[in-house]
């Protein structure tokens, strides 16, 4: 019989215990399998329970299939039959690399138990550990200890239901303090994104996570929840924005592929790019000031509007220096 048999097996026979003997069970056998061989207090301290509960629930394991082992004397201990190792050919190796990175991406970005995951999937696939390999930091560079996010964070107080106050710039560079119900977390365009309930708009409002600074998670709970169908595609985040065509200098090359994505650049044969952003961007001072960052190294084609207000503020500039 197989060990994915016999997990089954365990589970069918263990779903008349409680909940939580259920669990302590469940886990003990993934802690036996990643340690390969405990000791009945291990176990115990482990679990918080007394050794006589562990090994009642040894015997419980191995009446339900589990060929647990539990030898006595010195060098002994708590282990699973020689050759027994849980079935993982339901997953190919590429989709078990999948799944293991995945877990470290919850561990680099302090998820919590992230790290009891990675061992449970790292003994059901016999793969080791790996040296940390990434680390996810909200916060912007330069800031302090006491200003970084992450999603652990955010995590809690959406699952939670924790009320957050922050700091807002909005496109048009202005200020705000928020009191939002974080309800969901998103990644879409190369940003990160938090829906939730404005209190102050007194509506669902999309809110770009870069633009948010002194982020506090309340010990303040709510009970919203998002409308069924509510996405970022029907939000009113995108309205307004314009199409825009516009032609940058090799001097600016460096920038490009940092800020447009790669369908939206086309180099011409006189060395000049073209990029085309289809309504991406809004006609508001974050556009305008993003666009004077480039210099005399960019060119609006379109819209119209676009090129004589940046035309008209290039003027007020150099007529500083007059």
């Amino acid at each position: 019989m197989t060990a994915s048999c016999h997990i089954t097996i365990a589970i069918v026979l263990l779903k008349g215990r409680n909940f939580m003997q259920l669990e302590r069970l469940v886990r003990m056998i993934f802690y036996i399998v990643s340690h390969k061989q405990v000791t009945a207090k291990e176990l115990a301290d482990y679990f918080n329970v007394s050794t006589r509960t562990i090994y009642r629930d040894i015997t419980t394991l191995t009446l339900s299939g589990i060929p647990i082992i539990s030898k006595k004397g010195s060098g002994g201990g708590i282990s699973l039959m020689d050759g027994y190792a849980l079935n993982k050919s339901f997953l190919t190796t590429e989709e078990q690399v999948q799944v293991y990175q995945g877990l470290q991406i919850l561990q680099a970005s302090n998820y919590p138990d992230a790290e009891q995951a990675l061992n449970k999937i790292g003994a059901l696939f016999d793969q080791p550990l790996l040296d940390d390999w990434l680390e996810i930091d909200f916060s912007y560079w330069g800031s302090s200890d006491d200003e970084k996010i992450t999603i652990a964070d955010l995590r809690r107080a959406i699952t939670q239901k924790y009320i957050l106050t922050f700091e807002y710039f909005n496109s048009e560079l202005q200020h705000s303090e928020r009191t939002v119900d974080p309800l969901r977390l998103i990644f879409k365009s190369h940003a990160w994104y938090i829906i939730g309930y404005c209190h102050q708009n007194q509506g669902f409002r999309v809110f770009r996570l870069s633009r948010m600074k002194k982020i506090h998670v309340t010990v303040e709970t709510f009970e919203r929840v998002l409308p069924d169908g509510f996405s970022l595609a029907n939000s009113s985040y995108g309205a307004g924005y314009t199409s825009f065509k516009l032609q940058f200098s090799p001097e600016m090359s460096y920038r490009l592929f940092d800020e447009f994505q790669e369908q939206q650049v086309e180099r011409k044969d006189d060395g000049n790019y073209l990029v085309q952003v289809q309504y991406q961007y809004p006609l508001n001072e974050w556009t305008y000031h993003r666009l004077l960052s480039f210099g005399p190294y960019v060119k609006v084609i379109e819209p119209v509007e676009a090129q004589q207000e940046l035309k008209k503020r290039a003027l007020k500039i150099a007529n500083k220096y007059e």
